[in-house]
């Protein structure tokens, strides 16, 4: 298999917003989408539960996830980076 490949994975950038346990944060990523009806942008979000082997983020941190086989129930994300740490 060519590493090429693994870059047609779906990257998403968002907020730790909480820590579900052990090697697990959930994430929030926002996103815009026009009105059916009226054509004004809304505001959305969409919680992800992401997988830390390390256990390196805390609430708050951007980070970048890519998208994997599932790992657990819920789990069908993995941590990429860390973009912005808070201190």
């Amino acid at each position: 298999m060519l590493l090429e490949s693994r870059n047609l994975r779906k990257q998403l950038t968002g907020v730790v917003v909480g820590r579900t346990g052990d090697k697990t944060f959930k994430m929030v990523y926002f996103y815009k989408i026009p009105h059916p009806v009226y054509g004004k942008e809304i505001k959305r979000k969409t919680t992800v539960h992401v997988h830390d082997e390390l256990n390196e983020t805390s609430v708050g941190d951007r980070v970048r996830i890519v998208a994997t086989r599932p790992l657990s129930k819920l789990k069908r994300w993995r941590l990429v980076e860390i973009l912005e740490k808070v201190i």
